[in-house]
């Protein structure tokens, strides 16, 4: 049977322009004012998310202006000693890029394995060099601006995480189990661990029952398709267009699969259109939004062909969640009112070049403050050790009238945010809505979005929208799987220059490296307001990496054994970075490098200390603005200078050099967090907009 909604969409399929309507619901989301009643997160009183299906971040994302995409200044080392970029295949490497095709984001693009053994491989340890081997050189395409117009609008009018990640390494079903429930049973309760698409139905807790006995309202917003029951696979349909995919996965839930009619648990999540009958999937979305009674918490699940799941098109989905925005804003009042989170459940096998935050799986591979119970899977037969997660990132579009205005967001995140953002907003004294299930060290580590919003002062300001006009799709075939194949002659992508305005961070991150006896040293220090994971990595293509994670206010320390040459870098949360080389067996002096944050204007003191015996040239240099220091330091000399880097925007990236060492190099980048909301890295994507005071 062809429904309503399935011959609306074959209709646009065939005229000139899918998008027309794209801009359309952007700009009136972006013209309806936010509630202003508190000024705090108390004004919102509608939470929806809509979770999509299978793309990784760079994949969509990787060419957006002012993220931290394929123009990342800083990106991780391989083994082999290249840019993470440079996944080894064979003898050789494959870069990302663009598929070579007309109207990329209509095509049926192949889709890749993304399981956990496959994913874990493309992982390997934290190395995250088998990509290619693992998941195929289709896994480095990537879309740009061009390709998903809509998907870069909504970035541009909103706000964009770029550090967001999907929650487990691994595919869809233990992703959304994440988001519903805190974790996938980590600790053998009801059924669990779940590391692949396993439907075999699960006893543990999900949040909406935690929101059911606390009164707060709920639905899961969905096609009944064939029947939500396990005959009709729980929504999943032939007809593509019907249906829920399998998506809501509540359903695999005993408590929900023996829900009796007329029982919370089966009327909030059992029932749904039945555009098989007529209608359209909006229909009941439609009408609660227009009758005030959108419930406090919803979750929206899209037929198959709109998920945006290799191989259907990335556009199809967009037509999507243009119809929910639509919905949502067809309604000033409840609008005010509401938020909207667009996420993605995994990655596919699409790549993405940040190595997620891990728990150190071993006492070898790192150290943490806080407890890692339930953060590393023991292994099973066909499945490696190792752990859930977090694991690739994932796009997270933050839609709201406190979100306006193309921000970038850079807090570490998972889809267990999700669930502490709805708590932190319908939480009590009285009635918390804490999920249990979410593990301490994912609460150090992920952030609970709030930080993507400013509710003190909703953004009024609007953006230019994308050209759609010449946005044509194929025809109403489904068709077979376009291949991706990479080009003869490669190169690196280039990402959209200029800046964005970039959110205020709660990080405050420390890591000095100093030398004892045989053994080099690194201390963690976090004087931030958030948990954070530092991950190191050896110059030498052999050894680590290392994860280690610190609780906000605390520190850790580890040690190598170093004969002679050393050669360490510590990766942080938003471009941290801190690198150490240099040479043991014969030094000249000891040399102590340090910092302190100037909070208050942004800036920074470096802090050199000579503690050898014997006098050491030193020079620094802050590759943003090309201003360098020099001064010979002599036995027990100790020296502060202060970097003003109010035309970098906080940003700084300062290299030392001495004749300490020999090869000595110590390197120190990243961004002075004040509290105050400010731009992306101006060294992303090469852009020279230094000297320029910030204005935020």
């Amino acid at each position: 049977m062809t429904t309503t909604d399935r011959r609306n969409f074959l209709r646009l399929l065939g005229s000139t322009s899918l998008a027309s309507m794209f801009p359309a619901s952007i700009a009136r989301a972006l013209e309806l004012p936010g509630n202003h009643r508190t000024g705090t997160i108390e004004d919102v009183e509608h939470i929806v998310v809509l979770m999509q299906e299978n793309r990784s971040f760079d994949h969509y994302f990787g060419t957006l202006r002012g993220v931290r995409g394929y123009g990342d200044p800083r990106p991780v080392n391989l083994p082999s000693g290249k840019p993470v970029w440079y996944q080894p295949d064979g003898g050789s490497y494959v870069l990302p890029f663009r598929p070579n095709a007309d109207k990329l984001g209509l095509q049926f693009v192949e889709d890749l394995a993304h399981d956990w053994t496959t994913t874990h491989q493309a992982w390997n340890q934290g190395k995250y060099d088998q990509w290619v081997p693992s998941k195929g050189a289709a896994s480095m395409a990537h879309l740009t601006r061009k390709d998903i117009p809509f998907h870069y609008a909504l970035a541009d009018a909103f706000t964009i995480c770029d550090a967001y990640h999907c929650s487990l390494l691994g595919p869809t079903d233990p992703n959304r189990y994440y988001m519903w429930t805190g974790y996938v049973g980590n600790d053998g309760t009801g059924g669990g661990p779940v590391i692949d698409n396993a439907e075999a139905g699960y006893g543990w807790s999900t949040y909406p029952e935690a929101l059911e006995k606390a009164g707060i309202s709920w639905k899961i917003y969905q096609d009944a398709g064939t029947g939500l029951d396990a005959a009709g696979f729980w929504g999943w349909t032939d007809d593509a267009y019907i249906g829920n995919y399998g998506d809501n996965s509540l359903l695999y839930f005993h408590q929900y699969q023996n829900a009796q009619p007329g029982s919370a648990l089966y009327e909030k999540a059992r029932t749904g259109t039945n555009i098989s009958a007529g209608g359209t999937l909006f229909d009941i979305l439609r009408s609660d939004v227009a009758n005030n009674t959108l419930p406090k918490v919803s979750w929206v699940v899209a037929p198959e062909a709109y998920t945006e799941h290799p191989n259907w098109p990335a556009n199809y989905g967009a037509w999507y969640v243009s119809q929910v925005l639509d919905a949502l804003t067809s309604n000033p009042e409840v609008w005010a009112k509401t938020v909207f989170l667009v996420t993605y459940d995994e990655n596919d096998g699409f790549f993405d070049h940040v190595v997620p935050p891990y728990a150190p799986p071993s006492a070898t591979q790192g150290k943490s403050t806080v407890a890692t119970t339930n953060e590393i899977f023991a292994g099973s037969s066909g499945n490696p050790a190792g752990p859930y997660g977090l694991g690739a990132r994932v796009p997270m579009l933050v839609v709201s009238p406190w979100s306006k205005g193309g921000w970038v967001n850079s807090q570490v995140f998972d889809h267990t945010s999700i669930i502490r953002f709805i708590s932190e907003r319908f939480g009590t004294v009285k009635a918390p809505l804490t999920e249990p299930n979410i593990s301490p060290w994912r609460r150090a580590v992920c952030g609970d979005l709030r930080s993507a919003f400013d509710f003190t002062k909703p953004d009024s300001r609007s953006v230019t929208l994308p050209d759609t006009s010449s946005f044509a799709p194929p025809d109403q075939l489904r068709h077979p799987d376009f291949d991706a194949v990479p080009p003869a002659h490669q190169a690196l992508p280039e990402q959209e220059g200029g800046l964005r305005p970039a959110r205020a961070l709660p990080y405050e991150l420390h890591a000095a490296g100093w030398s004892d006896q045989g053994s080099f040293w690194i201390d963690f220090v976090n004087t931030g307001l958030a948990g954070a994971c530092f991950h190191v990595r050896s110059g030498d293509g052999a050894s680590g990496p290392w994860s280690y994670t610190v609780e906000a206010g605390k520190s850790l320390a580890d040690s190598w054994a170093v004969a002679g040459a050393y050669d360490l870098s510590v990766y942080g949360a938003n471009g941290f970075l801190r690198q150490f080389k240099g040479d043991l067996s014969a030094p000249r002096a000891d040399l102590r490098i340090t910092n302190r944050y100037d909070r208050l204007r942004g800036n920074l003191e470096l802090i050199l200390v000579n503690r050898g015996g014997a006098h050491c040239q030193v020079t620094v240099e802050n590759t943003y603005s090309g201003e360098k220091f020099s001064q010979v330091l002599a036995p027990g000399q100790r020296v502060e200078h202060h970097w003003n880097l109010q035309g970098s925007f906080g940003w700084y990236d300062l290299v030392v050099t001495s004749n300490a060492e020999s090869g000595f190099q110590h390197r120190l980048a990243g961004h002075v967090e004040t509290g105050r909301d400010g731009f992306s890295d101006p060294a992303i994507a090469n852009t020279q907009l230094l000297g320029v005071e910030a204005a935020a």
